[in-house]
C-alpha cells in the first residue's frame, strides 16, 4: 500500500487526498509536523528534498514529492488526465500557473492571515500579496469565462490543483465572491463525484504560528 506523507492543514496535501477520493484509492497516512521541523529530518528529506508536504511513497518504496507531480502520477490512465496531447498541455499550463501564481499569492496570503504571520511582515508585503492575489483571481476568472473547467469541457487535475487554495481565498480576505466565473467553477468542482469536503484549518495545529525551519 502507498503512504501519503501529509500535514492536514496543507491544501497541497488536500489536493492529493481529493484525487485519491475521486479514484477510490487506498493509502496509509503519515503526518509530518512541518512547523516543529519534522520535515527537515534527514529521513524525510530523503523522501521530499525540500522538506515540504505532501510526498508519496509507493508500495515498492519509491517516492514522489511535490503535489502537482503526485497528481500527474496518480491520474495517469484516468479520466482526470486525458491522453490527448493538447489537453495535457493545457493541464500542465494550469499546474504551472498554480505553482507560480496561486502559491505565491493566494496561498501565501491565506497562510499569513490564518496564522497571524502577516503581523510579522512589513506592511507593504501583505499588501503586495493582496494585489498579486487579485491579479491571479482576475486571470482565472477570465480563463473560465467561456468554458466550464480550466482545460476545457472536462474536469481534470488542473481544476483540483488550482481549486485547492482558490476556493478558500475568502480566508485571505479576498473578494472571491465578486468573480462570477470562479464562483460557478467552484460549484462545479464541488459537485463532482467523490468530492472531498473536509479541510483542516491551521488552528488545528498549535505549532502553525511558527515560521518554517530554514
Amino acid at each position: 500500500m502507498m503512504t501519503l506523507y501529509d500535514y492536514l492543514p496543507s491544501q497541497n496535501a488536500w489536493k492529493v487526498r481529493l484525487l485519491c477520493s475521486h479514484l477510490s484509492l487506498t493509502y496509509r497516512t503519515e503526518i509530518v509536523s512541518i512547523f516543529e521541523g519534522h520535515g527537515q529530518t534527514p529521513e524525510y528529506l530523503a523522501i521530499s528534498p525540500t522538506g515540504a508536504v505532501p510526498a508519496l511513497r509507493l508500495a515498492d518504496g519509491r517516492c514522489i514529492a511535490e503535489s502537482n507531480a503526485i497528481l500527474l502520477y496518480l491520474a495517469e490512465n484516468t479520466r482526470y488526465l486525458p491522453a490527448d496531447a493538447y489537453t495535457r498541455g493545457k493541464i500542465n499550463q494550469w499546474l504551472f500557473f498554480e505553482c507560480e501564481q496561486v502559491q505565491s499569492t493566494v496561498a501565501t496570503l491565506r497562510h499569513w492571515r490564518m496564522t497571524g504571520k502577516d503581523a510579522n511582515r512589513s506592511a507593504e508585503t501583505p499588501e503586495s500579496k493582496h494585489q498579486g492575489s487579485l491579479k491571479t483571481l482576475r486571470i482565472l476568472d477570465s480563463a473560465l469565462q467561456d468554458q466550464p473547467f480550466l482545460a476545457g469541457a472536462e474536469y481534470t487535475i488542473a481544476d483540483m490543483s488550482v481549486f485547492a487554495y482558490v476556493h478558500l481565498a475568502h480566508e485571505a480576505d479576498l473578494p472571491v465572491q465578486q468573480y462570477v466565473n470562479i464562483m460557478r467553477w467552484i460549484d462545479a468542482v464541488r459537485s463532482q463525484p467523490g468530492f472531498l469536503q473536509e479541510t483542516h484549518p491551521y488552528a488545528t495545529d498549535p505549532h502553525s504560528h511558527r515560521e518554517l525551519p530554514a
